[in-house]
């Protein structure tokens, strides 16, 4: 028979999509105690495998993915290319459902038992009110007064120096699903290519390869270098012709700086 494998959580990383499928990542963690004599069970990340039509039945997005808990049932697979499978193990999908959040299930209540909750959180509140009637009053009386003079003591004022406001470092902009080595994404028509390199013509079969990895992943596998200020090409003439083949809007770019 095969294995079966279900998922809940969150996704950890942003949805990937391919021509008939998306993929995304998932994390769990094992049981916290383990049998004596085994070592305890840590964190395994998988990588799941929707086709399109059951995810876009869901309602989910990109950006909601991350935020909703889902159910993910299916099988796990090992024969999935590492560049598209980052996870330790791989799943194929054949049912995803959308877990409802707690506010949710308060709001779907039926009316008669949220009337019965309100109901018995009236009765305790009328006991409890019965119950402090019932209690005797207590007699005070007061004790003589003694005369006796409070002395204050006079704290000298410390003057308070302001505060100086820290200086908050500017946040360091991530740039998820990109090559290694990448330092900014970069408009494709802003990129001003050398007469150079425009007389040559890169190598077909290798150009290729490049071309059916971006298909796979959705991003080019090495970024371009350009010249820091003049945003001159200065290498990776290839992955430029690629970006121009598939009409990539914004293309990953690390700079060269001028020489002074």
């Amino acid at each position: 028979m095969p294995h079966k494998i279900t998922l809940t959580g969150s996704a950890t990383g942003p949805l990937r999509e391919y021509d008939r499928y998306v993929a995304f990542d998932m994390r769990e963690k094992g049981s916290p105690s383990a049998p004596k004599g085994l070592k305890k069970s840590t964190f395994i990340s998988y990588t799941v495998f929707v086709a399109k039509k059951a995810f876009n039945k869901t309602g989910l997005t990109k950006k909601s993915i991350m935020q909703e808990k889902i159910l993910i049932q299916g099988e796990p697979t090992l024969d999935i290319p590492i560049d598209e499978c980052p996870g330790e193990v791989g799943v194929i999908c054949f049912q995803i459902t959308v877990l409802p959040n707690k506010k949710d299930k308060e709001g779907n209540e039926p009316n008669d038992k949220k009337e019965a909750k309100q109901e018995a959180s009236a009765a305790q509140q009328e006991v409890a009110a019965t119950k402090q009637e019932e209690k005797p009053v207590a007699t005070f009386q007061p004790a003589p007064k003694e005369e006796k003079k409070e002395t204050k003591a006079v704290k000298p004022q410390v003057k308070q120096e302001p505060t100086k406001e820290k200086k908050v470092e500017p946040k360091k902009n991530t740039l998820p699903n990109q090559p290694k080595g990448t330092q900014d994404l970069l408009n494709f028509d802003d990129i001003i290519v050398p007469e150079e390199f425009l007389k040559t013509r890169p190598n077909p079969e290798k150009t290729q390869k490049v071309i059916d990895f971006v298909k796979r992943t959705g991003r080019l596998d090495e970024p371009l270098t350009i010249e820091k200020g003049s945003n001159i090409l200065k290498d990776g003439y290839r992955r430029y012709v690629v970006a121009k083949t598939v009409k990539m809007d914004k293309v990953p770019v690390m700079y060269e700086y001028q020489k002074s």
